[in-house]
């Protein structure tokens, strides 16, 4: 099978969840388990990092990865979803899985899985574990796909955990309160192995307090943590080197400058000097893409992946911060997000493309303008994210600023439209 054949068959064969949602969701590690014994356990071979937690944790997966790499270690990296190739899903440092490597994979192992009907996930998961094996990697950096307790990541024993924070997202499979979901969250907690908690609420911070004195896991709450004169001025310093600018990544550095001690204690080579550079360079060493990312200069557009009101708490702020003659967002959700808490956040005075992602949970373009209509905000209907890009950029003015996202799917079309019209990023 050609590369790209055998990606449609994965998808048939095992629907993706970001095209049909909660009923590509599997519950239970029996089919987990039953990979990784055919597997022969290869995320036993290297050490590991668990990265879980609504919003923030591609972040901190990418830049822990980076200072990682920094310090010369061998580092793979597992993260979803992917936004232009599947491949970008597992990386060793920095460096996609090669096309010829999914193919043997399924080519080869098909026979034994199709019985299972794993997820497509069970799958992607079992796949970058024995790829990282294959490649000798010292770590793997492995972010949560959904949940914690019975993700399928979650039979790693990690050097430590790192929950960045907890907030209202996929509640039909984790829960309809905070403390629902943080105890599937918290799930990830390990006997005897240290985490650290980014962000917590009165509601999420006994959940993790009660599940860390159950298995004897040290706890540390990144917001609690007094930092030392040396510590601030390090954190300051990062958030000035790490070249993703949103305001959300103050709080992710928050977190894993309060992991540093657990992350130096495992891997002794990471120096300040490895910390800083591992900063500076996240998107050169591990290519993250879409986290408040610059697309054009003139006008001045930018990405987001954010797709919750926890992650708009924070974009919609850094829209009205913005000093420019024009606001234009293109804006487009999936169905089962809380559409109406983030047009409520979302600045009445700009205009508004409002699209749909190429995805089947994509809430329609027409709905979007139906509902956002209720809310202030106006503007005209697009079928798809390149027509609305394009009619943005068309009527925008050189001193406007335009933005792009309310979904990571969104922003997925945007860079497979980019890439196709081969239109190089600043």
């Amino acid at each position: 099978m050609t590369y790209e054949k055998t990606i449609d068959f994965l998808y048939s064969q095992a629907p993706l969840f970001q095209h049909i949602g909660n009923g590509a969701y599997k519950e239970g590690l029996k089919t987990t388990h039953a990979l990784d014994k055919h597997f022969g356990h290869p995320h036993q071979h290297y050490k590991t990092i668990h990265i879980g937690g609504t919003n923030g944790k591609g972040s901190c997966s990418h830049i822990l990865a980076s200072i990682l790499q920094e310090a010369g270690y061998k580092v793979g990296l597992y993260t979803s979803p992917h936004l232009v190739d599947f491949r970008e899903r597992i990386r060793v440092n920095g460096s996609m899985i090669p096309k010829k490597r999914v193919v043997e994979f399924v080519e080869k192992e098909k026979d034994f899985f199709l019985p299972l009907h794993p997820s497509f996930f069970e799958l992607t998961t079992a796949l970058a574990f024995k790829h990282f094996e294959e490649k000798k990697v010292d770590v793997a950096v492995v972010e949560v796909g959904l949940g914690g307790r019975l993700d399928c990541t979650n039979i790693i024993q990690p050097e430590f955990s790192l929950i960045t924070n907890i907030s209202y997202d996929h509640t039909q499979l984790l829960g309809s309160t905070l403390v629902q979901i943080a105890s599937e969250k918290a799930g990830i907690i390990k006997a005897e192995t240290p985490v650290i908690v980014g962000e917590t609420t009165p509601e999420t911070r006994p959940v993790f307090l009660q599940k860390a004195q159950e298995v004897d896991a040290p706890l540390l709450f990144a917001e609690e943590k007094a930092l030392t004169s040396e510590e601030l001025e390090l954190h300051d310093k990062l958030l000035d080197l790490l070249p993703l600018k949103g305001l959300y990544q103050a709080k992710n550095l928050r977190t894993i400058l309060a992991a540093l001690p657990f992350l130096c204690a495992s891997f002794p080579k990471v120096k300040r000097t490895n910390i800083l550079r591992g900063a500076e360079n996240v998107i050169k060493n591990t290519h993250l893409m879409g986290r408040w990312q610059k697309i054009s200069d003139s006008p001045v557009t930018y990405c987001d992946t954010g797709h919750n009101p926890a992650g708009f708490q924070y974009i919609s702020q850094q829209l009205k911060n913005q000093h420019c003659q024009n606001l234009r967002i293109v804006l487009g959700m999936v169905s089962d997000k809380d559409i109406e808490q983030v047009l409520g956040m979302l600045p009445k005075n700009a205009v508004y493309y409002f699209t749909q992602a190429s995805v089947k949970r994509a809430e329609s373009a027409r709905s979007m303008a139906k509902r956002a209509k209720a809310h202030g905000l106006s503007g005209n209907v697009f079928d798809d994210v390149p027509s609305a890009y394009q009619a943005a950029c068309e009527e925008a003015s050189p001193d406007d600023f335009i933005f792009i996202g309310g979904s990571t799917y969104v922003v997925a079309d945007l860079m497979k439209y980019l890439q196709e019209n081969n239109q190089k990023l600043p």
